[in-house]
């Protein structure tokens, strides 16, 4: 089973600065590598204290030069966005200067408020989606390569900075079941979520990535799935409290800015306003991976047994959860809690 660490870099108000929320974000790859996780993943977000990384492919080239080993990964690139043919050469760019170590995560984007400062409609992004992945493709793929599409005409093409690693480097979808058919069907991986509820809804997650895979004529296995997840090992109450409260902060965030709702005073700061879809700390504490070590790891199983991931990203950076604190909990991640899941799975680390 792979590990990893999902940094949003958010910032949950205006006692913390901008570059603080950055440089901890940093720290917690480095921390993350040290550690023995096998990747830190990195979101993008713009215009908003949501999450302040504007471009995660800029976070893997500044993390490859203060890491050696760990894999750093765009969780995701919100396609739409791009010019795919610019896009091309920065992955190229970052796959070389971290040594071929990255992933390469895309995504369709969800928040209007976004779309709408770049001029994009939120609305065409699937077929936009499908042709830029068409794009990337051929252009991974091929030293010089030409397309004819609905948004874009490019005559032949070469694409100076290539890539590291061959064919491509590992290229993770975000999920949706129709993205999750045309990952099966590129050969490409799963990046999923069951938000902060519970067994019930990963048993659902699997059987939608069995049909899609079917879909496809494909074995589930085929692709790679990794599970993003809040989880939190302690017996201090206050840090569970803490790390609970700046989850839900974040899902606020998430689900107005998904419904169309942000909400603002000033036009920047997101206020958090709950709603009727809040969970209550009890709720969330059931539904994840959270409280004592022996809870965290035997409900860990648990969910591993019913999804069959491989890799569970957990959410380290949320809202304004004290730094010093969450980097202690990733070591102990490293220490106790991977170790003991290998163990149980049978594969222990060597």
């Amino acid at each position: 089973m792979e590990f990893a660490t999902f940094i949003l870099a958010a910032q949950r108000g205006y006692h913390q600065s901008c570059d603080s929320v950055i440089r901890n974000s940093i720290e917690q790859a480095v921390v993350s590598e040290q550690a023995g996780f096998n990747t830190a993943w990195f979101a993008e977000h713009h215009f908003n204290n949501y999450s302040l990384i504007p471009s995660p492919l800029m976070m893997v080239a500044h993390c490859a030069g203060v890491t050696s080993t760990i894999r750093l990964g765009t969780a995701v690139c919100v396609l739409p966005l791009y010019q795919p043919q610019r896009l091309l050469s920065e992955v190229g760019f970052a796959d070389i200067v971290s040594n071929g170590r990255l992933e390469l995560g895309l995504g369709l984007g969800y928040q209007q408020f976004e779309f709408e400062r770049f001029g994009v409609d939120i609305d065409g992004a699937p077929a936009v989606f499908s042709e830029y992945l068409d794009i990337l493709l051929k252009g991974l793929k091929q030293d010089i390569f030409e397309h004819h599409g609905r948004y874009e005409t490019i005559p032949l093409t070469a694409t100076s900075v290539r890539v590291v690693q061959k064919p491509t480097p590992p290229i993770w979808i975000a999920s949706g079941s129709a993205r999750m058919s045309r990952a099966y069907r590129e050969g490409l991986n799963l990046f999923v979520t069951a938000l902060h509820n519970g067994l019930e809804s990963l048993s659902t997650l699997r059987t939608t990535i069995e049909k899609a895979a079917a879909s496809e004529g494909r074995k589930v296995t085929d692709a790679k799935i990794s599970l993003l997840r809040c989880c939190y090992a302690s017996d201090d109450e206050a840090e569970i409290n803490s790390y609970l409260d700046n989850a839900r902060f974040q899902r606020r965030l998430s689900e107005a800015l998904h419904e169309r709702r942000e909400q603002s005073v000033d036009g920047y700061l997101l206020q958090e306003t709950p709603t009727q879809q809040d969970l209550s700390f009890e709720t969330m504490r059931e539904n994840l991976p959270i409280g004592s070590l022996n809870r965290v790891i035997e409900r860990l199983l648990e969910e591993i047994d019913i999804l069959k991931p491989d890799q569970i990203a957990i959410q380290t950076q949320l809202g304004d959860f004290d730094q010093k604190t969450m980097l202690r909990q990733m070591d102990r991640w490293g220490e106790k809690i991977i170790p003991a899941i290998n163990k149980s799975l049978g594969h222990a680390r060597v």
